[in-house]
């Protein structure tokens, strides 16, 4: 079996670590695997030793340019599977295979990941590419039901769960949290890993944080990620008057052993497909407080690796926040929880072979559906 892989990010993200884990992943089971990435992106950077590797992105989701470049690649390359990895990356490979006459039964299927928990937008020209799929495989049963309801057929969907290295978190050396973030000597540290962005929720958290420290004084929230949202979030850290309880120190690279340092995991996410930090967090041997949304209580088992909040209720985060911080035990105990859960449901050797499964599944039956004649865009 050859895959084709396509993600057109130029940032890293936990979607771009996916692509990169499966890609790789593949390889090692002995199947061929090549990957369209971003010019200028972190993942074909990350990317560049071992793999088939073409440097490719549209400059806007309707871009004819390079999607007419993807079907002489294809053409060339003659995959079994193109899977594509994100948004524009499907309507470059859904315009790719229509423009190189590589549909019908002769031609490669498409298989499209969504890790996302939003609904398919309803324009013409998403409703067309998203019509090409052969199959789509959702990070969630949550997902998956989202696409049901967006009018895609079942037999068109299959969940498998988003994967972790295990032993490669496991491997990361740990991070004296309060020597590099100069936190006072044994302050209780509650943590979170995530892009500064709107649907991640963190001015919930940090609601929360601001209810936490009336009770619990010594505790300090550290938020790793960058985002658009950088400057409201420090804003509400000034005005709640919490500079020196909260911290925002943008992007790191030793972020598996930052979480190593964190007594607590919290993610405050209003919407989630999955959450891989909360995989990498459970790996660490961390107890997890999180809301009930998207795919997480598929990831966070509560009262057991964790405890859920409704999303944007700040108030019952902190209570849950609170119970934790003050029982070690339960946290040690929830932490064992996670790891033994992530090495029985969430490697990443387990994603891989589902995945195989599914091209396996699909291969040779491209859905042929409404590909002969383009529509507008818009």
């Amino acid at each position: 079996m050859f895959s084709l892989h396509i993600d057109t990010a130029r940032t890293w993200r936990g979607g771009q670590n996916q692509v990169l884990l499966t890609v790789n992943g593949l390889r090692e089971i002995g199947q061929r695997a090549a990957l369209v990435a971003h010019p200028d992106g972190v993942l074909r950077q990350r990317a560049a030793e071992g793999l088939e590797l073409i440097p490719l992105a549209p400059r806007t989701e309707l871009d004819l340019t390079a999607a007419w470049r993807l079907a002489r690649v294809v053409k060339r390359l003659q995959p079994d599977i193109v899977h594509a990895h994100d948004a524009h990356g499907v309507a470059m490979a859904s315009l790719a295979l229509s423009l190189g006459g590589a549909t019908g039964a002769g031609g490669p299927s498409l298989v499209v990941s969504r890790r996302v928990d939003f609904h398919l937008r309803s324009n013409s020209f998403s409703r067309w590419k998203h019509r090409q799929v052969d199959c789509f495989i959702a990070a969630s049963e949550a997902i998956r039901q989202m696409l049901v309801a967006d009018g895609v057929s079942p037999e068109r969907t299959v969940t498998v769960h988003e994967g972790i290295d295990v032993d490669h978190v496991r491997a990361a050396p740990p991070v004296n949290v309060h020597e590099v973030f100069w936190l006072p000597h044994n302050a209780p540290v509650v943590g979170n890993v995530a892009a500064l962005v709107p649907h991640k929720g963190h001015r919930h958290l940090i609601e929360a944080a601001r209810l936490v420290n009336r009770q619990m004084p010594d505790v300090r929230f550290i938020i790793l990620g960058e985002g658009e949202l950088r400057e409201s979030l420090e804003r509400q850290v000034r005005e709640y008057h919490l500079e020196k309880h909260v911290f925002l120190p943008g992007f790191r690279t030793d972020v598996l052993g930052c979480m190593k340092g964190f007594d607590l995991f919290a993610m405050s996410s209003v919407t989630e497909g999955l959450g891989t930090a909360l995989l990498d967090a459970m790996a660490c041997e961390r107890a997890i407080v999180a809301t009930r949304t998207g795919g997480i209580p598929e990831v966070v088992e509560d009262g057991v690796t964790g405890r859920l909040a409704a999303p944007r209720d700040h108030a019952a985060m902190a209570q849950l926040l609170l119970a934790l911080l003050a029982d070690d035990d339960m946290r040690r105990q929830m932490g064992a929880a996670g790891l033994a859960r992530v090495q029985a449901r969430f490697t990443v050797e387990r994603m891989v072979m589902e995945t195989a499964a599914v091209y396996a599944r699909v291969a040779g039956t491209r859905h042929a559906e409404d590909t002969a004649h383009l529509p507008a865009g818009g």
